[in-house]
């Protein structure tokens, strides 16, 4: 069944299979692989998700009278690729499509693309748990919602909208009788057992998004690249690792080398602090000795200052300055009349007789024991204060 015009259909389909370059890095299409995979490939828009082969895209096949409408489909982009005579007489044991569209084109998925006025459609308020298995739920609405019965059509649904909350959902049934897909199907001839999918087209000729082909029937074509995009995933995620593992080496060595140049800046400035430290000791204890020799009197002072105020018929037989207090021993004939003697000095305050006056029965005077403060009364009065600040 070849013709001039399909000869020149298949040099130009395969001129533009030969353009398709790059290989695809889809990361799996079952379980929980896909289901991240595909969530994060929904970021990326759809021109880079085309480019990283995210998005293949699928080969839509519309049955025209006599002819084979191929078109390509590609997130919201549909292309044209031409017409082929219809595949019903064509070989069962080789496949026609491989040879008309070259190896790049015929490994994308095939889908039937029925026309829009061949489809029942019913909308169904549906609980909000339906939509979890929903072809399963509209299966039991088939009998209802159509005049057919479940094994005398093809069916699938789709969500259309969604309540505020958990609310019910608004679903779509999308019903073909058998009769009218059978001639469809037929027309296929050796390609209709390997397709992925039956869709229907809208109003606007846009696919619904639906596959009424059941479960068991649907084809999945493997992607040839598959195994070298898992390799070259594997390489590169082994490379990004290798390659944030120096980053951290690198990190290390600087917050190492930066440590070590501290550490040795950090010894001189710790030995000029230690000696800042050590001259601040100095002053305040040179500060602490001063501020404590200009409190308390010198011995010579002391002295000078008792022999003016002792009378004449009185002698020490010992005097000692003990940190701020005074002690005198001796012996007096006038040891009553002492206290009033030593009052007033600026050099103590606060002399009293210690124990009682005893007579010397050799000089026949009293011998006294005197104790008193060192320094002035005012000082005694105000060091508690000071301390308490």
């Amino acid at each position: 069944m070849s013709t001039p015009a399909a000869g020149r259909l298949q040099d130009r389909l395969g001129r533009f299979g030969a353009r398709l370059s790059g290989s695809t890095l889809r990361i799996g299409t079952g379980g929980f692989v896909s289901w991240w995979g595909k969530a994060l490939a929904s970021w990326l828009p759809p021109r880079v998700r085309q480019v990283l082969g995210m998005d293949r895209g699928r080969l839509l096949l519309v049955v025209e009278g006599e002819a084979l409408r191929l078109r390509l489909q590609r997130g919201a982009e549909i292309r044209d690729l031409g017409n082929v005579p219809r595949l019903d007489g064509f070989d069962a044991s080789r496949d026609p499509l491989a040879r008309v569209l070259g190896l790049r084109l015929s490994d994308l998925p095939r889908w039937l693309l029925l026309p829009a006025g061949s489809a029942l459609r019913r909308r169904l308020p549906l609980p909000a748990a339906a939509a979890d298995r929903l072809r399963d739920v509209v299966g039991f609405e088939i009998e209802r919602q159509t005049p057919f019965a479940l094994d005398a059509v093809a069916y699938d649904a789709r969500v259309i909208g969604r309540r505020e909350g958990e609310g019910p959902i608004d679903a779509e049934l999308i019903a073909v009788p058998r009769a009218a897909l059978d001639p469809q199907l037929a027309a296929l001839g050796p390609v209709a057992p390997a397709l992925a999918g039956i869709d229907v087209a809208g109003p606007d000729g846009v696919p619904l998004q639906v596959n009424l082909l059941p479960l068991s029937q649907r084809q999945h074509i493997r992607d040839p690249w598959r195994s070298w995009n898992l390799a070259f995933a594997a390489v590169a995620v082994i490379a990004a690792g290798l390659a944030l593992w120096q980053v951290l080496e690198n990190r290390r060595a600087a917050a190492d080398a930066f440590d070590a140049e501290v550490e040795r800046e950090a010894v001189p400035a710790r030995r000029a602090a230690a000696q800042q430290q050590e001259l601040v000791n100095l002053i305040e204890g040179q500060a602490f000795l001063q501020r404590t020799r200009a409190a308390r009197p010198t011995a010579v002072e002391v002295m000078d200052e008792l022999s003016r105020r002792l009378p004449d018929g009185s002698y020490l037989e010992k005097l000692a300055i003990e940190d701020d207090r005074l002690t005198l021993i001796g012996l007096s004939n006038e040891a009553p009349a002492l206290i009033g003697r030593l009052q007033d000095s600026k050099l103590w305050h606060s002399p009293a007789l210690a124990g009682a006056l005893q007579t010397d029965p050799v000089t026949h005077k009293d011998r006294f024991t005197l104790t008193a403060e060192l320094g002035p009364a005012n000082a005694s009065k105000e060091a508690p204060g000071a301390a308490g600040e």
